[in-house]
């Protein structure tokens, strides 16, 4: 009998350790959608999956840090982790509900490119923030800088711009003359500010869509509801090689900025999260994503791997970054709440 229940025991104990290894194995990656997360599948979730043997979830986020701050404060954490942009890591860091990253275990931080090795985040890509449009609807020449997003006169027709102040307002002041490597001096005074939102008043009328989703804004121009977007290069990129679409980047002005892994506070699978961070800052994983969408590694090691023929349509080819600006993250951590609320404001009167 007693020979039968050690039997028993070990049977249980051993389903236990199963059931637990079985729940250890599933990990849930949260990103933004369309062809940026489909390059991640591809770079990442496919192959560390076939490495590994680990079952990735997705689920998909529009950026909202309640959503993810409440997650860690009620202990809820569904999450295990997160594409982030710079402004989340800093906020997840300062108070507390994002976890520290330790560079020791993915090559130091001076292995990535200045700004991409963030105490709470590690980012994986540089993107560009620029505007796009449909070479169809401007024969006989489109759009070559910022002011002409704004001019109607001489470009006509509907334009979509991201539902948020981030980029948005940067835009404005750029259209407005502001050297980009000047637009947080002067937006980071109220008189900037201003300035911004009058320019934004300018085609207020002639916005027809305020888009949140990165999806969004090819669709809207294949769809000819408008005849610019904001966009991010990679999506429109995408549209152009995989769908035959006709759109043309203006790279003027463009905000360049990361995207990175983040990993929230009380994940249950903090173990496989780590392995999983690890994995995608190898610099042979990292340089694949740039096959399947137009941004840029942010290890040093990985940018040397892109092919010439793929680098020219990052947002970092010598020829794209002229009159880049980087977004700051920190400016945008210490203003987003009150240049959202006035953004906001604005767009309801």
């Amino acid at each position: 009998m007693m020979r039968l229940n050690c039997m028993l025991l070990s049977s249980v104990m051993t389903l236990a350790i199963a059931g637990a290894a079985f729940a250890g194995d599933t990990l849930t990656v949260t990103s933004w959608g369309g062809a940026y997360t489909k390059s991640q599948e591809e770079a990442f979730f496919k192959p560390f999956a076939k490495e590994t043997g680990t079952k990735i979830l997705q689920d998909e986020w529009d950026g909202s840090t309640a959503k993810l701050k409440g997650m860690v404060e009620t202990g809820q954490v569904t999450w295990d982790v997160v594409d982030v942009e710079p402004s989340h890591a800093l906020q997840g860091c300062d108070e507390g509900w994002l976890e520290t990253i330790d560079y020791s275990k993915l090559g130091g931080k001076d292995a990535f490119i200045d700004g991409a090795a963030m105490d709470c985040a590690v980012a994986t890509i540089v993107f560009g923030t620029i505007y796009a449009y449909d070479a169809a609807k401007f024969p006989n020449g489109g759009p070559t800088t910022m002011a002409d997003l704004f001019d109607t006169t001489k470009f006509p027709g509907s334009r979509a711009l991201r539902k948020s102040p981030k980029t948005t307002l940067e835009f404005a002041l750029i259209a407005d003359g502001v050297k980009p490597a000047e637009v947080y001096n002067v937006l980071g005074t109220p008189e900037g500010v201003d300035r911004a939102f009058k320019k934004l008043d300018t085609i207020k009328k002639d916005v027809k869509v305020w888009w949140t989703a990165g999806a969004q804004p090819p669709q809207l121009l294949a769809d000819g509801e408008v005849v610019m977007t904001t966009a991010w290069n990679g999506r429109i990129y995408d549209a152009v090689k995989n769908s035959g679409k006709n759109f043309k980047i203006v790279w003027d002005g463009q905000g360049m900025d990361f995207n990175l892994w983040a990993e929230p506070k009380g994940s249950k699978n903090k173990e496989l999260a780590d392995k999983f961070v690890a994995f995608t800052v190898n610099p042979d994983v990292m340089a694949q994503q740039s096959k399947y969408i137009s941004y840029g590694p942010t290890l040093k090691a990985a940018i040397a791997k892109v092919p010439p023929d793929i680098l020219v349509d990052l947002p970092t080819a010598p020829e794209n970054t002229k009159t880049a600006f980087v977004v700051s993250s920190e400016f945008w951590a210490d203003h987003d709440e009150e240049l959202t609320e006035r953004f906001n404001k604005w767009l309801a009167q």
